[in-house]
C-alpha cells in the first residue's frame, strides 16, 4: 500500500488530499473483508476478491450513509490498487473491474448573486465583530481572490509572497492547483489592492517564500477560518448555507459565462483537466435564463 501510494504521489501527481482519502478508503476496505471473511487479509486471499465481497462493501458503505460520490472515488482507488498489483506481479484482482460504478446524483453549483458576490468583500459588514481589523482586512482580501480569480481555497492560501505583484506592477497570478499543475490566472487590481492594504496591518513579517496570508499567530493560515468567516457573512446579507468560500469560485465561472465568456477560457482560468467538468455551469445558466422566461413571458 505505501508503494502504491508513493507511485501515485511521484507518477501520478495527485493531491495529497486524494492520496488520503484513497488509503483511507483502502484501509475501510481491508478491514471490512477481515470482518467479512472472518480471516486475516492477504496478498493471496485479496487477490482471490469476487465480486460479491466488493458489493458486499459497497452495501455497507452505503449503509453508513456514505454519499455516491464518495463511493465512486472508493471504487477508483481500490481498482487503481488492484493494477498497481497486477503490475507488480502480486495477482490480478479481477472482480473490481467487474462492478459497476455508483451513481451520482447530478447537481448544479449554487452561485451567488452578482450583487452578493461584489458585498462579500466589504470589511465593514464585519466590522461589529471582536475581531482585530489586520483579520478582517486578512479575510476580505482571501475571498475577494476566490471570487475575483475563481481560486480554490487551496490555491489562495498556498499563494508566497513573492506570488503576488503590487498594485500596478502586474496583473497575473501563478497559482498551483490539483497535481500540483500551475496554471497563470488573472487577477483584478482592486483585489490587489485589498492585499495590499492586508500586508500594510499584518503583524507579522512576511518572507517572499512564506505564506501571504498567516493565522492569528503568524502559522499558516487554515481553510475552516475562512469558512468561518464566509458563515458569519452569511448572516449580514441573509445568504443561505450553500453560500460557501468555494462558492465564490462557482459565482466567478457562472458570472463570466453568463457575460459571454468563452467556456474553454473558462475552463483554463479554473485548472479544470476536462471541458466537461466546466460543461456543468451552462447548467447553471440555463437554469437561470428558463426562471427569467417563465416569470417574464405573458404566456407562462
Amino acid at each position: 500500500m505505501t508503494r502504491w501510494l508513493g507511485h501515485l504521489r511521484a507518477e501520478r501527481r495527485l493531491s495529497p488530499k486524494t492520496l488520503e482519502a484513497y488509503a483511507r478508503d483502502l484501509r475501510q476496505f481491508v478491514l471490512f473483508l477481515g470482518q467479512h471473511w472472518a480471516q486475516k487479509v492477504t496478498l493471496a486471499r485479496f487477490a482471490g476478491l469476487e465480486a460479491s465481497d466488493v458489493r458486499s462493501f459497497m452495501a455497507a458503505r452505503r449503509a453508513e450513509e456514505v454519499a455516491g460520490r464518495s463511493l465512486m472515488r472508493a471504487l477508483a482507488g481500490l481498482r487503481s490498487f488492484a493494477r498497481f498489483l497486477e503490475r507488480e506481479g502480486k495477482g490480478r484482482v479481477g472482480a473490481l473491474a467487474a462492478i459497476r460504478a455508483p451513481k451520482v446524483a447530478k447537481s448544479l453549483p449554487k452561485p451567488l448573486q452578482m450583487t452578493a458576490a461584489k458585498r462579500i468583500v466589504d470589511a465593514d459588514l464585519r466590522a461589529g465583530e471582536d475581531r482585530e481589523p489586520w483579520i478582517l482586512a486578512r479575510d476580505a482580501a482571501v475571498l475577494a481572490l476566490l471570487y475575483g480569480s475563481g481560486l480554490r481555497i487551496s490555491e489562495a492560501l498556498g499563494l508566497k509572497r513573492r506570488d503576488v505583484p503590487a498594485p500596478g506592477e502586474g496583473d497575473v497570478l501563478v497559482v498551483t492547483g490539483k497535481g500540483n499543475k500551475t496554471r497563470m490566472v488573472p487577477v483584478l487590481q482592486n483585489v490587489l489592492q485589498l492585499i495590499t492594504d492586508y500586508v500594510a496591518v499584518c503583524p507579522y513579517h512576511l518572507a517572499p517564500e512564506q505564506p501571504i496570508f498567516v493565522g492569528a499567530k503568524g502559522g499558516p493560515l487554515s481553510p475552516r477560518i475562512i469558512q468561518l468567516a464566509m458563515a458569519s457573512l452569511r448572516g449580514a446579507l441573509g445568504l443561505p448555507d450553500s453560500a460557501t468560500p468555494h462558492a465564490l469560485r462557482h459565482s466567478f465561472a457562472t458570472h463570466l459565462l453568463a457575460r459571454g465568456g468563452d467556456l474553454r477560457a473558462i475552463q483554463e482560468l479554473l485548472g479544470h483537466a476536462s471541458l466537461s467538468t466546466t460543461q456543468i455551469y451552462t447548467g447553471v445558466d440555463a437554469e437561470r435564463l428558463m426562471d427569467v422566461y417563465r416569470s417574464a413571458h405573458p404566456r407562462s
